[in-house]
């Protein structure tokens, strides 16, 4: 399949190269280092808690490296607003810092921002992936919750979380869903084993190379989640058994282990592939 294009005029200054879903400074766009005490938390943000450990670690590291990505603010009274990053905000303050990056857009830049975001998002020609980067900015940058989001596209809010989700596939599932080689029906089969990266690889390299259908693929993922669940370890001879039997028949030989007992399946692709194994096994 070929590679859908459809990067508007002006888009890449919305969705940066390679994907880097967290940047927030447009081309030629200025960092200021603005004092923390002139800053002040968005009453709208939309997440009301946060992680003490996951910011104390946040912390820490911005201790030892700085804030790499700058806040994005916009002037309120004789201060400023977050717009974005009250995380390393919190985080900041948290480290000790007397200043923090930002990046100042006045409420017309913002509305402006907002307005080309869900216009791009509304294009036919936008990849999955670019439609969810747009999302993304959306719920983050201007604290809007998937549901007033769905509100303004027109869309229903398990859509709109839907495809954000797909930021969250692993990325070659992403290279892949660029191009064209998978479809979203497929980027969902392999969002339901997200817990396994190894498990997610071997499904994409089926659905590629067997050209399997959504449905195929979603019954793949159903086995590999229930592998996973049911998965228990074996004892060390069984598992050196194993391999060694394993050395003999290739990638043919599968194991599926459960709580008790569990599978072993031979994979076969002709008459006369079969026809060797059955030798073997005799």
């Amino acid at each position: 399949m070929s590679k859908k294009t459809g990067l508007g005029k002006g888009f890449d200054g919305l969705i940066p190269a390679g994907f880097d879903i967290q940047s927030t400074a447009a081309p030629g766009e200025q960092v200021k280092q603005i004092a923390i005490s002139d800053i002040a938390q968005n009453p709208d943000q939309p997440r009301k808690s946060f992680d003490d450990a996951a910011l104390a670690e946040l912390a820490e590291s911005i201790k030892a490296h700085g804030i790499i990505q700058p806040l994005v603010v916009t002037p309120s009274g004789s201060g400023y607003r977050i717009v974005a990053g009250e995380r390393r905000y919190r985080a900041a303050k948290q480290a000790g810092l007397k200043k923090v990056p930002a990046i100042v857009r006045n409420h017309k830049e913002l509305e402006e921002l907002e307005i080309a975001l869900v216009e791009n998002v509304q294009r036919v020609d936008l990849s999955p992936i670019e439609t969810a980067v747009s999302l993304l900015r959306l719920r983050d940058q201007f604290s809007m919750t998937p549901k007033h989001i769905a509100k303004k596209l027109g869309k229903a809010e398990t859509t709109v979380s839907n495809i954000i989700r797909l930021l969250q596939l692993p990325k070659p599932a992403i290279e892949a869903l660029q191009k064209n080689e998978i479809s979203e029906g497929h980027a969902r089969a392999l969002l339901s084993i997200k817990t396994e990266v190894k498990a997610q690889e071997e499904l994409l390299n089926k659905i590629i190379t067997q050209n399997l259908s959504v449905r195929e693929a979603e019954t793949q993922a159903k086995l590999a989640k229930a592998s996973i669940e049911n998965k228990t370890e074996l004892p060390p001879k069984l598992e050196a058994d194993f391999n060694k039997t394993k050395k003999i028949y290739g990638k043919k030989l599968r194991l599926q282990q459960k709580k008790r007992g569990g599978r072993v399946t031979l994979d076969y692709e002709s008459d006369e592939e079969l026809t060797a194994l059955l030798k073997k096994l005799q």
